[in-house]
C-alpha cells in the first residue's frame, strides 16, 4: 500500500495540519486501520507458533475510588434473580477507567473543532440544525476488528539498563529515536502497518504509589503525565510505520502537551489511527524478555455499537517462539458520546487462538 510521505501532509490543503483527510475517500471511518489489509494480517499470522496466554487487562477498579482527570470511578451491583438461581450484574463506569483504544469521535483538532474527514460536533450530537449520526463511531472498526502483527517497545526495560531519567509522573517525553534505539537493541523489525505498543513503565511506578500520593497527585493542575513527545520526528515515526499505537500510560502523549499542539489531534482526527491507553504491559514485557522476541500476533474485537467514541474489545496478541507463546486479552470499554459515564450489561467472550 503507498501512502503519502509524512512531508506531502496535509492531504487536504484546506484542512488542518498534517491531516490525511480523503486518502481513503470522503466517508472513510477507518483511517489508518484501512492499512490492516488481507496480505498484512495474513502475514502476521506467521508470528503464531502456540498457544501461552497472558493478560495485560487492566482491571477496571485498578484506580478505586481515585481516578486522574475527575472521572467517575467503576462501580459494580450485582442482582439476584428470585425466584430463580440467578444473578445479573450491571457495571457503571467512566470509559477511560482502564484499557481502552480512542475512536475517531473522542478528541478532535482543537482550534478548527473538526474531527477525522473534516466531521464536526453538530454533525455527531445532532445540534445546530444537523441529524445526529454514527459518524466516526466504532461501528466500522467493529466489522474486522483491529487485527495484526503487533510490537512491544520496552522502553522501561531499556532506560533503565542505559540509566537514562524518566518520572512517570511528570511530563517527560519519550522520543522517536528512544523508540528507534529500543526496536534496534531488542532486535524488533518495525514493518509497515504495524500495531505499536509502547512499555514507558507507569504501570510499574503506579503500582508503588500509596493512596496519600495519589490525592496529592489528583489535585495537581494541570495533571502531567509522561508519554511519547509532540514532535514532527515522533509524528513522523507513527506515519510511516503503524495502524494504530498505545502504551500503558494514561494519555499515551506527555501530558500537558509541549508544544501549540497535541499528538491525539494529529492522530485521532488528522490520520484516523486508533490511540490506545492504560494496557497493561508488565506481564507480556516479562514473556517477550524470556522469549527473547518482541513482535506478536494482535488481534482486537470490538464491542459492536455506532456511536461510541472509545471501546469495549477482547484483544490476543500471540508471540512467536518454537516453545512458547503469548497470548493477550484485554477488555477496553466503550464511551458514551453524550455523556461521561455509561451503564451497560456485559457478557463474556471466548476467543479461539490457532495451534501450530
Amino acid at each position: 500500500m503507498k501512502i503519502p510521505a509524512f512531508s506531502e501532509l496535509p492531504v487536504d490543503k484546506n484542512g488542518p495540519h498534517h491531516n490525511a483527510w480523503g486518502l481513503y475517500g470522503p466517508k472513510d471511518e477507518l483511517g489508518t486501520l484501512n492499512r490492516l489489509t488481507d496480505d498484512i494480517v495474513a502475514a502476521a499470522a506467521k508470528e503464531i507458533q502456540t498457544g501461552t496466554r497472558v493478560s495485560v487487562n487492566w482491571p477496571l477498579d485498578a484506580q478505586l475510588d481515585l481516578p486522574f482527570f475527575g472521572r467517575q470511578a467503576f462501580h459494580k451491583e450485582v442482582y439476584q434473580k428470585p425466584p430463580r438461581i440467578i444473578n445479573d450484574d450491571v457495571w457503571t463506569f467512566n470509559t477511560q477507567s482502564s484499557s481502552q483504544w480512542d475512536g475517531l469521535r473522542h478528541f478532535g483538532y482543537q482550534k478548527e473543532e473538526r474531527f477525522y474527514n473534516g466531521v464536526t460536533l453538530d454533525m455527531i450530537h445532532g445540534t445546530n440544525g444537523c441529524t445526529k449520526s454514527d459518524v466516526n463511531g466504532i461501528g466500522a472498526w467493529s466489522e474486522h476488528g483491529i487485527v495484526g502483527r503487533g510490537i512491544l517497545l520496552d522502553y522501561h526495560a531499556w532506560r533503565i539498563k542505559h540509566d537514562k531519567p524518566h518520572d512517570a509522573f511528570g511530563p517527560s517525553g519519550i522520543s522517536a529515536s528512544d523508540l528507534l534505539q529500543v526496536a534496534h537493541e531488542q532486535g524488533t523489525e518495525i514493518k509497515f502497518g504495524d500495531i505499536l505498543l509502547v512499555r514507558s513503565g507507569y504501570m510499574d511506578a503506579y503500582s508503588k504509589l500509596k493512596r496519600e500520593e495519589i490525592e496529592t497527585m489528583r489535585s495537581k493542575q494541570p495533571l502531567t503525565f509522561a508519554g511519547v513527545e509532540q514532535s514532527d520526528d515522533m509524528m513522523e515515526f507513527l506515519w510511516t510505520n503503524f495502524s494504530a499505537a498505545g502504551g500503558d500510560h494514561p494519555s499515551w502523549e506527555q501530558w500537558p502537551t509541549q508544544k501549540e499542539y497535541h499528538l491525539h489531534e494529529v492522530m485521532l482526527a488528522g490520520w484516523g489511527m486508533p490511540i490506545g491507553e492504560l494496557f497493561d504491559l508488565e506481564k507480556l514485557a516479562l514473556q517477550c524478555k524470556k522469549l527473547g522476541r518482541w513482535s506478536f500476533y494482535f488481534m482486537g474485537i470490538e464491542l459492536s455499537g455506532q456511536r461510541k467514541s472509545i471501546l469495549i474489545q477482547t484483544c490476543i496478541t500471540s508471540l512467536r517462539n518454537p516453545q512458547q507463546t503469548t497470548v493477550r486479552r484485554i477488555i477496553f470499554h466503550p464511551q458514551c458520546p453524550h455523556s461521561f459515564t455509561t451503564r451497560i450489561h456485559l457478557h463474556k467472550s471466548i476467543t479461539y487462538v490457532p495451534q501450530h
